[in-house]
């Protein structure tokens, strides 16, 4: 009786050393710090969806004849508001690229809208309209703060999940690499400059 004690006693020491050795609870801890992450760049990203319809609205009183542009944001932001996030985006480099995409249309159609309302001097000077326009530059800001903070922090998990003794561990349990954010391909063009 006192052997199987001292047995059963040896294995439960020996499993805890081992699994405090493997990065067990390390892995768990960088995984939240991703979804975490992640969280934050998705609540920013939802700080400027919320700004667009107002914008929209001010818009419209002023730009009556740029319907197009304002179909284009609105259509921009239901596409990302029509995207389910969540976990799995992050595990699937192909729905991780479509959300990245549909962000990238939204901020693409929201810069077009700004550049229309260069071209109506009554709008810039609407009190609602700068309100609107400071508001989503500084969400601007706070995207890039956030996405900057997920690149690191992905980096981070990608880089203790390759490493062993954790890549046995990883592959245990099924914990994989994650995606992480790409410059779109039209970023990596430089942009054309004519003085005609």
């Amino acid at each position: 009786m006192k052997m199987i004690k001292h047995t059963a006693l040896a294995t439960v020491l020996a499993s805890t050393l081992l699994f405090t050795g493997c990065g067990y609870n390390t892995l768990q801890v960088k995984d939240e710090a991703v979804s975490a992450s992640w969280s934050e760049v998705q609540n920013q990203y939802q700080r400027r969806a919320d700004l667009v319809p107002n914008l929209v609205n001010v818009v419209k009183g002023y730009a009556k004849h740029e319907e197009q542009v304002l179909t284009e944001v609105t259509q921009a932001r239901s596409n990302v508001a029509g995207l389910k996030v969540d976990k799995e985006v992050l595990e699937d480099p192909a729905l991780f690229e479509k959300y990245q995409q549909a962000q990238s249309q939204l901020t693409g159609a929201l810069s077009r809208l700004i550049a229309v309302s260069e071209n109506y001097p009554d709008l810039k000077a609407n009190e609602n309209f700068r309100d609107l326009q400071a508001q989503l530059e500084g969400t601007e800001n706070r995207i890039a703060v956030a996405r900057n903070r997920y690149i690191t922090t992905v980096q981070d998990y990608n880089s203790y999940v390759r490493q062993f003794p954790q890549v046995m561990t990883a592959k245990v349990i099924g914990m994989k690499t994650k995606e992480n954010f790409k410059a779109e391909q039209s970023a990596q063009l430089a942009p054309t400059v004519s003085f005609n």
